[in-house]
């Protein structure tokens, strides 16, 4: 499998839930592709899958299967749809799409093409999509696969640590927590580290340099209390264009009842155009149990970022 495939065919259906019909071309619009059932301003405008599933299905339940009668959209060959995650985008001709959902609910015994095979893939193996760029599409045509990077960046600040009088803990700790947490999911992460002193002007450069870079999300770790040189939730709120005040009070109270010197972290939350930023306290502990907070809103804060109303 590579990075580029074919189109197998292209099928549309006037009614949703409803098995499709190949046709010889298919021309997208800002809605999806014009005249089939799923087209309109939602973001499971287009849908994918592998002609490599379909065989592989057909095989399993000793049943042939067409294109189209899983009802998606597009049928491709040659990419390995099991590696494409939200926010991807496939490039065919002219025409762009990012992918906005890995997989659907079932409605079985409501959907016709369940009713006839009693079996689907697409909650497992479908790609939705939405449309970025318009034009036509035909069978036979080159399907490229566009990865989107989630590019994450953790800044640890200490003046001692930078100093080199004793070894940062915390970044590497938050960097385990995050790989391990996006391991088993389909992004394709890349994760940096920084470490600098408490100077609140070298830590805005920095912040303002990731922001303009594209970088997704930023963990500040440290200089979140009340101390002469705690400089982080000042800094990191100012870059913010909104504020997520929720998540650290949530962390503040759990914790906090059971240890109260939790409450005097400062930690905050925000976002500046597609960035998130989180500015956490320096201890491998507090990493710890703020990132096990933060992880559960992240993905979805991700989607309501760019856009996406998925639930």
């Amino acid at each position: 499998m590579s990075d580029k495939g074919e189109v197998v065919s292209v099928n549309i259906s006037t009614e949703k839930g409803a098995i499709k019909t190949p046709v010889d071309s298919v021309r997208l619009d800002a809605n999806g592709i014009v005249g089939d059932a799923h087209a309109g301003p939602w973001h499971r405008q287009v849908t994918l899958l592998a002609a490599e599933d379909i065989e592989a299905f057909s095989k399993s339940n000793n049943r042939e299967i067409k294109v189209g009668e899983f009802a998606e959209n597009i049928t491709t060959k040659g990419i390995d749809l099991s590696n494409v995650g939200v926010l991807d985008e496939f490039q065919i001709g002219g025409v762009r799409m990012q992918v906005t959902q890995i997989g659907k609910k079932c409605h079985g015994g409501g959907c016709a093409v369940f009713q006839q095979i009693g079996k689907c893939v697409m909650p497992d193996k479908g790609i939705f999509c939405k449309v970025l760029q318009g034009g036509a599409i035909r069978p036979s045509e080159t399907i490229e696969f566009i990865p989107y990077s989630l590019n994450i960046l953790i800044i640890t600040l200490s003046d001692r640590a930078f100093a080199g009088a004793y070894t940062d803990r915390s970044g590497p700790k938050a960097k385990e927590i995050l790989e391990e947490f996006f391991g088993d999911k389909r992004w394709h992460v890349s994760i940096d580290d920084q470490l600098m002193p408490d100077d609140p002007g070298q830590l805005k450069a920095s912040l303002a340099g990731a922001i303009d870079s594209g970088i997704d999300v930023i963990f500040t770790l440290g200089g979140t209390g009340i101390g002469p040189r705690d400089i982080a939730p000042e800094t990191v709120t100012e870059v913010c264009e909104k504020l997520i005040p929720g998540i650290m009070e949530n962390i503040r109270i759990k914790y906090g009842s059971k240890k109260p010197s939790v409450l005097l972290s400062r930690s905050v939350a925000g976002v500046n155009g597609k960035t998130q930023l989180y500015a956490l306290p320096g201890s491998v502990r507090a990493v710890t149990e703020y990132l096990d907070e933060i992880l559960k809103t992240l993905e979805h804060s991700i989607y309501m970022i760019h856009g996406l109303d998925v639930h």
